[in-house]
């Protein structure tokens, strides 16, 4: 028979705080782009994450809560121009958005009922 091998203790590692929701990114997506009405939008509605102020660096994604609705161009344009970049030029705080659709998420309040 062989030994069975146990995993090591996670000593010193804490549970992540970033809000992973795949219902609220979900419920992003049935919205229209955040972009509708300064520019053309094509493809189908994604769920784009603000990195801007998150502390997401490089390999980070930020939590589902920072999520707006993107078509999938404009969600493209957004990584290949940089978020800054994109903010300026659309004149769009997607900060903001983001935090209004979280504030409005029905997902945001079974989280909190759930503790």
């Amino acid at each position: 028979m062989f030994p069975v091998r146990r995993k090591p203790p996670k000593y010193g590692i804490r549970e992540s705080s970033v809000i992973r929701s795949p219902g609220h990114l979900a419920w992003v997506r049935q919205f229209t782009c955040t972009l509708f009405s300064r520019g053309e939008c094509e493809g189908r509605i994604e769920a784009a994450h603000v990195r801007l102020g998150a502390h997401a660096g490089m390999g980070q994604k930020p939590g589902d809560d920072r999520a707006v609705p993107m078509c999938s161009a404009h969600h493209a344009e957004q990584h290949r121009i940089g978020e800054k970049t994109f903010a300026e030029r659309y004149g769009v705080n997607l900060e903001a958005v983001a935090a209004r659709l979280w504030k409005l998420s029905p997902h945001r309040r079974k989280m909190e009922m759930q503790g």
